[in-house]
């Protein structure tokens, strides 16, 4: 069933059966035990290239076309993956070139996943000959989803081959010597390059400290990625183009945060997939409590992933307790529900899991699963887990509904990895996505609804553009922006917004014009704090502390609404406003915390009631309010990411779809989940 067509939202996860063919009575168990778990979809195949292709032109598909037909049977989908990410040992034997060069230059041997070289020509050709096996034996299977290509894609070899396709980018990028040497300042410690062949790959024994160079290093990974991602798809959509295409997307983090991924630009990869899918592992108790923390993070990365395609996403691996990290918490009772609606109130179409049933040993025997070591059907994982999915029955109809915004928050991992590699004020301090994520806070806890896009999206129907620590800007996009606002568009801006152009070079007039334009001021100096120095603004009456950095700035025609108190530039304005043609925008010059955050945002906004949705009375900052809506139908969650009993109030009676009751006041047990609809008129 083509996932485009089953009006099911999608239940299951990562199903290994290779693991288990010696034990045929826990592959009856299975399927016994996926329909107590309303499971209706398993994902196959990620790590079978050994159990498909024992050895070289030897194939093996009797094992899955068996759980092909017994999941037809159940009624249940297929989301079939090309098993790229792990090559066969005999392969990594027989053909060394496939394996990864680290940035040493040292050639692994056969290793973990995801370490083969991307440009090595046999390992191209032996992933087409055993995707088109598959495309071949499973492409018309009617039980046949998705194809998921390859898993988590990530990385970069170093390799000779490599380094070739890298000079051959450059090349194709730059044209000439000339623009290399130019884009990437080669003049500064006397590194001009007069060959093509001097440009190593920026490992550890080459040049790996220019800046424009590691900017375009990164670019380089990400093209690889989707050339070879464009690559694999090939035999898959010439047996079925009806078949969508999704690849996996990841986020990182410890010590309380969570972020996507930061070495891969996914707003380009985005593009190459049907569908976009992510692997959504957040540490909801890791100050031993839940709070409101980990759930904006991963709210963040929904609307993140939701924006990437303006469209429904599917969470392609998550777990319904704990995970394989050096502290394996389980999530506390209510929590698997909660987590999950959240995703699918923010636009997910699927909840899958890694994995179906715990590994028996190696490296994630631990991780949490539907079924775990025990078999047993009966403990409070896998009632939670059957519980969801019987929930989410009764929620089909909100399969495709899209959610909708005035507020977008404009992402850059381009600005990511120019400033991260920017030394100056300190790598790990910059955290820029975590910047993003506290101004998303705001919207957040307000119940307001956010979109975070990427700089090439269209902001024509956004009210509100947020964009702090845009520090990369192409004169393309600063003219955007300089139009979005004279169309009548609000814009929030900050320190470190569009000094570099898209080589990493400063702008030698320290700003852009059309910023200078848009925000009616000129830069002056900027100030890095020591840690946990401080300093303080006076901000509508209230006075707040600035940490990490200070940006001074010079009116020229905007309005000053916020003043720093102390240091040599005390009395020197820190927040302004300035109206440019129909528009208006802000800039924030010192980094502070959720207070000012929280003052700053009630005075864009104004009256706060107008940006949220009608069907509101009151909100709750611990009750995440979140609506998807067709043309039919608008579909209301309302969650409670707190341990205590919450309330709040609609506007007008909805009608809960699990007891079909109307009303406008809500109760909420602890961690506690109830989806409301009404029609749309």
């Amino acid at each position: 069933m083509n996932f485009n067509l089953d009006d099911r939202i999608l239940h299951g996860g990562d199903y290994n059966p290779e693991q288990w063919q010696d034990y045929p009575n826990i592959l009856q168990d299975d399927i016994d035990q996926m329909k107590l778990a309303h499971v209706n979809t398993v994902t196959l195949g990620v790590f079978a290239w050994g159990a498909l292709e024992p050895a070289e032109g030897v194939y093996d598909f009797i094992w899955m076309d068996q759980v092909f037909e017994r999941i037809q049977r159940m009624g249940g989908n297929v989301i079939l993956a090309t098993p790229s990410a792990v090559p066969p040992v005999w392969m990594s034997e027989e053909y060394p070139e496939i394996n990864r060069t680290d940035d040493h230059g040292q050639r692994h041997t056969h290793s973990f996943r995801q370490m083969f070289c991307f440009s090595s020509p046999i390992y191209r050709a032996k992933v087409r000959e055993i995707n088109q096996q598959l495309a071949n034996r499973y492409g018309q299977h009617p039980a046949l989803a998705m194809w998921h290509v390859s898993n988590e894609y990530s990385g970069a070899c170093y390799c000779p081959l490599c380094e070739a396709k890298w000079q051959r980018w450059l090349e194709h990028r730059y044209h000439t010597l000339a623009g290399v040497n130019e884009a990437w300042v080669t003049t500064f410690w006397g590194s001009q390059y007069s060959a093509w062949s001097q440009i190593k790959v920026p490992g550890q024994l080459n040049e790996h400290k220019n800046h424009g160079m590691a900017l375009d290093w990164q670019r380089f990974c990400t093209d690889q990625l989707i050339d070879f991602c464009d690559a694999e798809q090939q035999p898959l959509r010439a047996a079925n183009p009806t078949i969508p295409v999704t690849t996996n997307f990841m986020a990182e983090g410890n010590d309380g945060h969570y972020i996507p991924l930061q070495g891969i630009d996914y707003g380009r990869f985005a593009q190459h997939l049907d569908v976009v899918s992510w692997d959504s592992y957040p540490q909801w108790d890791f100050d031993q409590s839940v709070s409101t923390i980990p759930a904006v993070q991963a709210a963040f990365i929904h609307d993140l992933y939701y924006g990437l395609k303006q469209k429904p996403f599917i969470v392609m691996e998550s777990s319904p307790s704990r995970v394989n990290s050096p502290i394996a918490k389980a999530k506390r009772p209510g929590i698997h529900l909660l987590s999950t609606m959240q995703q699918v109130a923010h636009g997910a179409d699927g909840t899958l899991y890694f994995q179906w049933r715990q590994s028996r040993g190696n490296s994630e025997k631990f991780h949490g699963a539907v079924i775990d070591h025990t078999n047993d059907t009966s403990n409070r994982v896998f009632q939670e887990v059957a519980h969801y999915g019987q929930m989410l029955e009764k929620l089909s109809r909100v399969k495709g509904s899209k959610h909708h915004a005035q507020v977008a928050i404009l992402l850059s991992w381009e600005s990511q990895w120019a400033m991260y590699r920017e030394a100056a004020f300190g790598r790990n301090r910059k955290e820029y996505f975590q910047m993003l994520q506290k101004h998303y806070q705001y919207f957040w806890e307000h119940d307001i609804p956010v979109t975070v896009v990427t700089p090439d999206t269209d902001l024509s129907d956004f009210a509100l553009v947020i964009a702090p620590m845009l520090y990369l800007m192409t004169d393309a996009l600063a003219e955007r922006l300089k139009q979005y606002v004279v169309a009548g568009g609000k814009l929030v801006g900050s320190y470190m917004m569009g000094i570099v152009d898209e080589h990493d070079q400063l702008i030698q007039d320290q700003w852009r014009p059309q910023l200078s334009d848009v925000f009616g001021i000129e830069l002056g100096e900027f100030d890095s704090l020591y840690l946990g120095e401080t300093n303080e603004i006076t901000f509508a009456g209230q006075t707040f502390v600035t940490h990490d950095f200070d940006q001074l700035v010079k009116p020229v025609d905007a309005k000053v609404l916020g003043k720093y108190n102390c240091d040599f530039y005390a009395g020197s304005p820190a927040v302004t406003s300035h109206r440019f043609g129909q528009g208006q925008a802000f800039y924030v010059g010192a980094r502070l915390s959720s207070d000012f955050i929280t003052a700053f945002y009630d005075q864009v906004l104004g009256n706060r009631n107008k940006w949220r949705p009608d069907f509101l009375q009151d909100g709750n900052p611990v009750v995440s309010v979140q609506s998807r809506e067709n043309e039919q139908e608008r579909f209301v969650f309302t969650m409670n990411f707190s341990s205590t009993v919450q309330r709040m109030q609609f506007s007008r009676p909805l009608t809960e779809i699990e007891t079909g009751e109307s009303s406008q006041l809500v109760e909420l047990v602890p961690y506690g989940v109830k989806v409301y609809s009404e029609p749309i008129t």
